[in-house]
């Protein structure tokens, strides 16, 4: 079955899988570099000042990513049990994962503006699946 023609619900459910995993792409960077540098078993957070900028920007995206991640889970999970069926929660879930992957993309090439515009949008995009979902159980 196509992706586009899969039940709401089970978007939400794949849309938390991703969202987990796109916690380690910037990590990809960051084990890059950490490979140019030369990785230091005993102190691998210790090497961070020796990581060159682009890898110390992907390590606060991962970091940021832990972060957002709660959110937008439990707002997914809020739309799933309460039954949230609607074309725009969808998207909104869809558009969290565009959004975050956008925003790790933006913070690693050190575009600020662009990253923080990611970061709104995926706010945009769990609180309205906080609202939807709120709306729907008071329905």
């Amino acid at each position: 079955m196509p992706f586009s023609q899969l039940p709401v619900p089970v978007i939400f459910l794949y849309c938390i899988a991703i969202a987990f995993l796109l916690i380690y792409v910037p990590f990809l960077a960051i084990a890059f570099a950490r490979l140019n540098v030369g990785y230091d078993y005993y102190a691998p957070r210790a090497m961070f000042e020796k990581l060159p900028p682009y890898a110390q920007r992907a390590t606060w995206a991962h970091q940021n990513c832990f972060e957002t991640f709660p959110i937008f889970a439990a707002a997914a999970l809020m739309a799933y049990v309460t039954g949230v069926n609607s074309p725009l929660a969808a998207w909104a879930a869809l558009s969290f994962i565009a959004a975050r992957l956008l925003y790790s993309f933006f913070y690693i090439s050190n575009i600020p503006m662009l990253r923080s515009l990611m970061y709104a949008i995926g706010l945009v995009c769990s609180c309205t699946l906080f609202v939807l979902s709120i709306i729907q159980a008071n329905s």
